[in-house]
């Protein structure tokens, strides 16, 4: 078969065209792949108040804090994004990230989803038949909500948990000061254990397990208010803030008294006592590491490490005052990041924790 000249020069012309386009798409593709990031502001360090530490999926640090905005670091760049950029509000709560590379970020104010491109806003369901479900990809959120949300990838339902005499288990009486203005089964710790069930801790209604089918309350007195006014998490701030599940399967609630077994198939627990120690009492926020061993921060009293079988603390100090615990967090490498009330973040340096800075 005889191809005319003009045909070859035709088919020269529609390749050339062809393969450049798809170089084109290549070179596009590859881009919009390892673009900056271009939210916010390059900063040289993070606030003092950063009450939130988290790592997505691409290694990304998110560190929230507490009324200046959240911020983004990349490993080279760290940049302040408030609500100029379209943050709903500036004071973080919450940090959490979907299966798609979505995150979600908790404010007073309500949650922003940042797509990568974008903040949007989620909208609030309250679902008149209570949209229980328990789903692997559901998030779930407690600040904020009337009781707490979940979040299914479309929807954010408002959910409320079962209703208990507080006043039997715990002798507080919820119309009276200071509980007369606040929900008394506001979620502060939402966590998810090793068998999926969710556990949330509550401002004063003690915990619940929630596996899917049935809640399981959990109303013992120090996961409420003990008698000299105090309770789990910060000085004067009662609530279960952190549940954290050791190497055995028991469950901490915020608290060093006592430790949980859950029996299987059943709504039941046993209440076991915990580490042998006077103090500290509670912890707000804790974690397990990747050997098993539980790490707990408080407010004024530094972190604690549990093997076990021993309880040691270390103390977080500045060389001008005790450090403010407020979180912890184990990053995708297994270490251990520290967000405060008043001196920025910590970072985890074999047996130490020394302050994370940009610029010093």
């Amino acid at each position: 078969m005889n191809i005319s000249p003009i045909k070859i020069l035709l088919l020269f012309f529609i390749s050339g065209t062809f393969l450049s386009c798809k170089g084109q798409e290549k070179t596009e593709s590859k881009i919009i792949e390892t673009k900056s990031f271009e939210f916010g502001k390059t900063v040289s360090n993070p606030d003092d108040k950063i009450w939130v530490v988290f790592q997505d999926s691409q290694d990304n640090y998110w560190f929230g804090s507490n009324g200046q905005g959240i911020y983004h670091f990349d490993g080279k760049v760290l940049k302040l994004i408030t609500s100029n950029d379209g943050l709903i509000d500036n004071t973080i709560r919450g940090i959490q990230e979907d299966n798609k590379g979505n995150i979600y970020i908790e404010t007073p104010e309500g949650i922003s989803k940042f797509d990568g491109n974008d903040f949007s806003t989620l909208k609030v369901i309250t679902s008149p038949d209570n949209q229980w479900r328990l789903e692997p990809n559901d998030l779930w959120f407690g600040y904020n909500a009337n009781d707490l949300y979940r979040y299914d990838g479309d929807s954010l339902f408002e959910l409320k948990l079962p209703r208990k005499d507080l006043k039997k288990a715990f002798g507080i009486d919820t119309l009276i000061s200071p509980f007369d203005s606040n929900n008394p089964y506001e979620v502060y710790g939402v966590d998810k254990d090793k068998e999926g069930n969710i556990w949330f801790g509550t401002f004063v209604a003690g915990a619940f397990r929630y596996d899917g089918k049935s809640i399981l309350w959990i109303g013992e007195k120090e996961l409420s208010i003990i008698p000299d006014g105090m309770g789990p998490g910060m000085p004067s701030a009662p609530a279960v803030r952190s549940i954290i599940q050791d190497k055995d399967g028991y469950f901490w609630l915020s608290n060093f008294k006592s430790k949980y077994k859950i029996e299987p198939n059943n709504l039941q627990y046993e209440k076991i006592k915990g580490v042998e120690k006077e103090k500290p009492n509670y912890f707000n926020s804790g974690i397990a590491d990747r050997d098993g061993n539980l790490w707990m921060t408080t407010y004024g009293g530094g972190v604690w490490k549990y093997d076990g079988k021993t309880l040691s603390g270390f103390k977080i100090n500045n060389g001008k005052e005790n450090v403010l615990l407020v979180t912890i967090y184990l990053d995708n490498k297994g270490i251990i990041w520290l967000g405060t009330d008043n001196d920025g973040v910590y970072k985890q340096n074999g047996d130490t924790f020394e302050k994370f800075e940009l610029n010093k």
